[in-house]
């Protein structure tokens, strides 16, 4: 983590409620991007705000269980399925 104040927050909160953080602040974006879209509300600072939040918990879960490394190589592979995707849909 590059964050000192992110590790901090989680070493002096603990693993657990920071674990269930993470999972209300993605509940939270869930919510804010389906009022967006279902319901056609102009919510993009809630949006912008939730994701932010979202982001910062993810960090500390991957600090948590030390696994930053291989999402970051995972993602990358993901990535690249992408692109394979794409290439192949715009051979179409």
């Amino acid at each position: 983590m590059t964050d000192p104040i992110l590790k901090r927050a989680l070493d002096t909160w603990g693993e657990k409620p920071q674990m269930l953080m993470v999972i209300e602040e993605m509940s939270e974006l869930t919510k804010e991007i389906l009022k967006n879209i279902s319901r056609g509300k102009n919510n993009i600072p809630a949006i912008i705000e939730e994701t932010a939040d979202v982001e910062i918990m993810l960090e500390q879960l991957k600090e948590n269980y030390q696994i930053a490394d291989a999402v970051a190589s995972y993602k990358a592979e993901k990535i690249k399925q992408i692109e394979q995707r794409l290439n192949e849909w715009d051979k179409r």
